[in-house]
């Protein structure tokens, strides 16, 4: 094993196992905050192992930082050299690092069950990464004395969602003041359903009192959550080694409609955002949207490395044709780094790693020479 990762998997059993002993706990003041911190910290530490293991890399060249939980998430998710992880495996990670981060920076209220779904969840996820990517038995991490999660869980999210639906409704009757609290409940709630849609950020306050009126005017639980519905929970084993699974529903049925339907009408099991549409521009659509030619914004995909980095580029194969796509974060990167760099130097460098002269000092207009060919 790899020394960086051998020590990034230690840090990531010390925290898992911290998790544990926390929600084991026989009280209850600060415990949800403290399960889902320690749990968000071993994953990412586990993502960074696993990336270094495969292959992969967790900080870019003369950056200062590794990458970032939600960056890790999409290495091990779509860069084909390291994945190692499903769908559904992301639907975990996501929700359990969106929840740490309410947890940590303002309010969230989780109620039992829907604690111990994540934290069975994310021990099961944590025990197939250590299995399939450092061929390492979890179990043979625990000291004796330590008893894993083990309780019986949920029969369907649709239950817990069901009951959470119904509390928050209590909360909100008029007279009880108590609205904060709803809020906060509500959180954790639309959390794990944009999770299941890829979401990565908070709902906002706007669309958390949009939620309670919508809980208040009596709407159910799967037309104000769909996401949740597209989902189910399987567990196996019993006692020390029971797995729990999120995994999509069988024979769930869709419902596509047209953007002008009302309101209301549940939208189920489609997916928000599929890779065409997420890889969005050619190379010339990237141009023109940081104001570059086409040449030097080659330059600085070679500079940025961008078809290296899953955030920004893909490569799509239709029949015999290949077609590299960029995303919008690509734009981003190029625009921050033009405030930073000297354009001239980018092209002079780009010329000379592909072993071409070029004019020292000229940054190419849209009518110089034919940059090298590099796939765009």
């Amino acid at each position: 094993m790899k020394r960086e990762a051998k020590l990034l998997l230690g840090k990531a059993v010390d925290s898992l196992i911290l998790g544990v002993e926390v929600f084991n706990r026989p009280w209850d003041r600060g415990r949800v905050e403290a399960v889902l911190i320690h749990l968000d910290h071993s994953f990412e530490m586990l993502l960074k192992a696993a990336i270094l293991q495969e292959g992969g890399r967790i900080r870019e060249r003369g950056e200062p930082m590794t990458i970032g939980f939600d960056r890790c998430v999409r290495v091990g998710l779509s860069d084909a050299k390291v994945r190692f992880l499903t769908d559904e495996d992301a639907v975990i990670l996501r929700s359990i690092n969106t929840l740490r981060d309410a947890a940590q920076h303002h309010l969230v209220d989780l109620a039992e069950p829907h604690l111990y779904i994540h934290a069975q969840a994310g021990l099961t996820l944590f025990r197939s990464i250590m299995n399939s990517v450092f061929e390492r038995d979890l179990t043979l991490e625990l000291p004796a004395r330590v008893l894993p999660i083990s309780t019986t869980p949920p029969v369907e999210l649709a239950t817990l969602f069901d009951a959470e639906v119904q509390e928050v409704r209590k909360l909100l009757e008029p007279g009880k003041r108590q609205r904060l609290e709803a809020m906060a409940k509500l959180r954790g709630l639309a959390i794990v359903n944009g999770a299941i849609g890829g979401a990565t950020n908070q709902p906002s306050t706007a669309d958390l009192f949009k939620l309670g009126t919508a809980v208040t005017q009596g709407k159910s639980w799967n037309t104000l959550f769909p996401g949740v519905a597209t989902v189910r929970l399987t567990s196996t084993g019993t006692g020390p080694t029971i797995e729990l699974h999120i995994t999509k529903n069988d024979g769930i049925p869709v419902h596509l409609v047209r953007e002008d339907t009302a309101t209301g009408t549940p939208v189920v099991a489609v997916k928000r955002v599929d890779d065409l549409g997420y890889y969005n521009l050619g190379r010339d659509d990237l141009a023109k949207k940081v104001g570059l030619n086409g040449v030097m914004t080659t330059a600085m995909i070679w500079h940025l490395k961008l078809q290296n980095d899953p955030d920004c580029h893909k490569e799509f194969t239709i029949g015999k044709s290949r077609f590299h796509r960029y995303s919008q974060t690509a734009i981003t990167r190029i625009a921050e780094t033009l405030q930073k760099v000297d354009q001239t130097e980018v092209w002079a460098d780009y010329w000379q790693g592909h072993k071409r002269k070029s004019p020292a000092n000229l940054v190419p207009a849209a009518t110089s020479l034919p940059a090298p060919r590099v796939a765009v």
